[in-house]
């Protein structure tokens, strides 16, 4: 097992690569957006193959229908990574898919198919005991529920930047730079400059004050967290086209976020044993 570096703004969060399947409770991802050209499936298989999962949380994102509209792109790795999703259920495998705004039409189907279930949210409970609200977060996004039509000019921009990231970076390895992605960068810029994220997250952790809950965990905005806010813990699970993160529970409750970025690895460090819970928030 091996430690990779977290992302500069994740200082004391322990972050693993694991390159051999181990158990984990829960699992928690978001943002896949199969269907585009961005998808990190290769990664995501990896992920799927290396951990035998409890239960599997699909924080939205899983298929990007607003990018599906404008030309079909579905090659078979996207399929693969639906017929791993289906056979772990059949396998015993919980999953919880809860839809976000580029798979919201998956709503409609709501309900519990064998292993599958599709909600709007959840509350999880850890092995501690904690409560935790799970939702994919666009219904705090002042942007998408406000202004539908300026985040759908704003996705078109982003997934130009994401087109831009493997030239950019095939051109930094040349000289022996690390992994950078100027769609994270540029997100980043734009986000600060009208204090986004923060603003994300606070709403967030006082929407979830309403279900009494211990923690909240949410994908959407592609930015990895674990924030604590006076009570409530912040999760973010980060998304499978830039971080390639995820977050898993493990049988003692202690949740870690992993990195399965296939270039971070190659900087991989030493595995180090796990910090517990409470030296993870920030």
């Amino acid at each position: 097992m091996q430690t990779l570096e977290p992302p500069s703004r994740f200082k004391n969060i322990r972050v693993v690569k694991a390159p051999t399947p181990r158990h984990v409770r829960t699992a928690w991802v978001s943002d896949l957006h199969l269907g585009t050209r961005s998808s990190n499936t290769a990664a995501f298989l990896d992920f799927l193959r290396d951990h035998e999962i409890g239960t599997l949380y699909i924080v939205g994102g899983l298929i990007d229908v607003w990018q599906l509209r404008r030309g079909i792109y579905w090659p078979q790795e996207h399929n693969d990574v639906i017929q791993k999703i289906l056979r772990a259920a059949r396998k015993g495998t919980q999953v919880i898919y809860i839809p976000g705004n580029h798979d919201e039409f998956v709503e409609r189907f709501a309900g519990v198919y064998g292993y599958i279930s599709i909600q709007k949210h959840a509350i999880h409970t850890t092995a501690d005991g904690r409560r935790i609200l799970v939702i994919h977060g666009h219904e705090l996004d002042a942007v998408v529920q406000n202004a539908r039509w300026l985040a759908f000019a704003g996705d078109l921009g982003y997934q130009f930047l994401l087109s831009l990231n493997p030239t950019i970076n095939f051109v930094r390895r040349l000289f022996g730079h690390d992994y950078w992605s100027l769609s994270a960068y540029a997100k980043k810029r734009v986000k600060d400059a009208v204090s986004f994220i923060g603003e994300f997250e606070k709403a967030i952790v006082l929407y979830a004050g309403r279900f009494g809950v211990d923690a909240v965990l949410c994908g959407h905005i592609h930015s990895a967290s674990i924030r604590q806010f006076g009570a409530v813990t912040y999760y973010n699970c980060g998304d499978w086209v830039e971080t390639c993160s995820a977050l898993v529970e493990q049988e003692d409750g202690t949740i870690e976020l992993l990195n399965f970025h296939p270039l971070a690895a190659r900087n991989a460090a030493p595995y180090e044993p796990a910090r517990e819970l409470s030296s993870l928030l920030v």
